[in-house]
């Protein structure tokens, strides 16, 4: 909202002041509005190509995210929406340059036919002003031959305005849902077209086309005053009106915008380069069944806290590419971990290659979630959609570490674990930490502590015909648990109906790592059954973004 509001604010302070101010009186008698349209486009444009780089500086956010550890929850929430909100900034600039393009494509078509008229009208007379001297010239285009796809293309603001945009549109296009998922290559080297965008950017506005009349030409011959006559004045006048008025360029500002951002991103980027340096040792390499992966790693230095996530390159595969993963180890341990399932170009040609050798890995990270606040509730709801489990299982293995250490500051009472699969081999390299659970709550008195409910998504008749036919025995035929798979998906209403009865005066932390569309129905049972009382039961959706 504070978003939205300044960009507003800043279209139309700057619309209304490029209409009326007397400075461009004599440009808008060429350009007309479009001057308006262009200008406040632009500095719209400048101010979210400011904001633009921020949500994706990490390390940034990693330390926004511990110095507001005290800060109300609502605050700290906000943090997790970097991504939407780098998109929603994106589209923003795609929208203000095309208002800015076609602005300026009219303002062209303006200058060129006041050059080309042949009446005594005040856009034809300010046009031809650039032969009375260097700094009298109002319209760039001099010539009658000159055409708008000339200046479009040989000018820098032109030039550069036509590479910018180019680079917008394939950034823009590449970043959609589908090209993401299926295409991660084209998505990650497109997007590195912002450094041709930041640096058109910078020289676009250097060359000073748009020009208004200097404050000194101002005092002497003012416009209310003094515009009559460039249109009636004969070679004998001399009245003070009949000096040409002078004019100046608009000074280049992008660059004050976009410089500090570029330069805190730089930094980000050489501490990630150098994080990623450091050597990083394989210390485990095990894979489980749905072709997923899992690495073990040792690395001088790396710290993390539950519910991170780190970035993985393999230069073997390719020395550009670095892809986001979940650590799936606990922060007592002394390795960290991620799983790794098959899904897409990369992924398949690191676990292919992990069976043949152990390749060189490089690591950035860690990086903060919204799950790290996971201990900041009473109660907590956990839901994983497949390979999704991953952030839960660093909870889950450190509250196992809490139980055994008799942590007595563990503000967290109860925990509901909720996973989705489609097949039953994704249950089985979690079936092992899930039954230690369960056997160290059962030592500790703490049985009650944890609830989880497996939901098996996709079945066949014969796992069917086995659940039936085992259906009295104490454990699990899927999973070998004591608690029984469901099959079919959960009923969310129920489920929160359930928690809201169980905890009527606590703050409910609901945690989603999965897809979109599972994420709205939460976000949508979070709302539905949280009371407008502040005392009663309250649901905070938290969902995981890389």
């Amino acid at each position: 909202a504070a978003w939205l509001g300044i960009n507003i604010f800043l279209f139309t302070y700057y619309f209304l002041f490029f209409d009326r101010d007397e400075r461009y009186f004599y440009t808008r008698a060429i350009l007309g509005s479009a001057l308006a349209w262009a200008r406040a486009s632009a500095k719209c444009l400048n101010f979210n190509s400011m904001l633009i780089l921020l949500p994706v500086c990490r390390n940034l956010l990693s330390f926004l995210r511990g110095t507001c550890s005290c800060c109300r929850r609502t605050l700290r929430k906000q943090l997790d929406h970097n991504l939407t909100f780098h998109k929603l900034v994106a589209y923003a600039l795609a929208l203000l340059t095309a208002v800015h393009t076609i602005a300026h494509l009219f303002n062209l078509e303006r200058y060129n036919q006041s050059q080309q008229a042949t009446d005594r009208s005040l856009p034809a007379v300010l046009s031809k002003m650039h032969q009375q001297g260097s700094n009298k010239w109002l319209n760039p285009i001099h010539s009658n031959q000159t055409t708008v796809e000339y200046v479009a293309f040989t000018t820098i603001p032109g030039l550069t305005g036509v590479i910018i945009t180019l680079a917008l549109i394939l950034m823009v296009t590449s970043s959609t849902e589908f090209i993401r998922r299926n295409y991660f290559e084209l998505f990650w080297y497109t997007h590195h077209l912002f450094l041709i965008y930041f640096a058109g950017l910078v020289i676009h506005g250097i060359a000073g086309l748009v020009r208004g009349q200097t404050e000194q030409s101002m005092a002497e011959v003012h416009p209310h005053n003094c515009a009559e006559y460039l249109t009636q004045r004969d070679q004998n006048c001399t009245d003070k009106c009949c000096k040409d008025p002078e004019f100046g360029s608009i000074p280049a500002e992008s660059w004050k915008w976009v410089l500090a951002p570029i330069i805190l991103y730089v930094f980000e980027r050489i501490l990630r380069v150098w994080r990623a340096q450091q050597k990083v040792v394989v210390t485990k390499v095990v894979m489980h069944p749905a072709r997923v992966l899992e690495l073990q790693m040792q690395k001088k230095g790396f710290c993390m806290e539950v519910g991170q996530y780190i970035f993985v390159n393999c230069p073997t595969i390719s020395p550009l590419e670095w892809h986001p993963f979940t650590l799936t180890s606990a922060p007592e341990e002394d390795f960290f971990s991620i799983h790794i399932r098959a899904a897409g170009d990369w992924t398949e040609r690191l676990i292919d290659t992990f069976q043949l050798e152990i390749p060189r890995i490089e690591v950035d990270g860690p990086f903060g979630t919204a799950s790290e606040d996971v201990f900041q509730y009473e109660v907590a709801m956990l839901v994983g959609a497949g390979i999704g489990v991953t952030p839960f299982a660093s909870i889950l293995k450190s509250i196992w570490y809490k139980f055994q250490q008799a942590d007595q500051n563990l503000k967290t009472k109860k925990i509901y674990f909720y996973w989705l699969c489609r097949d039953t081999g994704a249950f089985a390299w979690f079936n092992d930490l899930l039954a230690s659970l369960e056997q160290k709550m059962a030592e500790s008195g703490k049985a009650d502590f944890l609830t989880y409910r497996l939901f098996l998504t996709g079945w066949d008749t014969s796992i069917a015909n086995n659940v039936a036919l085992h259906f009295d025995t104490a454990t699990d035929t899927v999973t070998g648990l004591r608690h029984k798979t469901i099959f079919g998906r959960p009923m969310w209403n129920t489920e929160f109906a359930a928690v809201a009865a169980a905890h009527p005066r606590s703050v409910v932390g609901v945690f989603l790592c999965g897809p979109e569309a599972l994420a709205k129905s939460l976000q949508k049972s979070c709302h539905q059954h949280s009371s407008l009382d502040p005392r009663k039961v309250k649901f905070y959706f938290n969902k995981e973004n890389f």
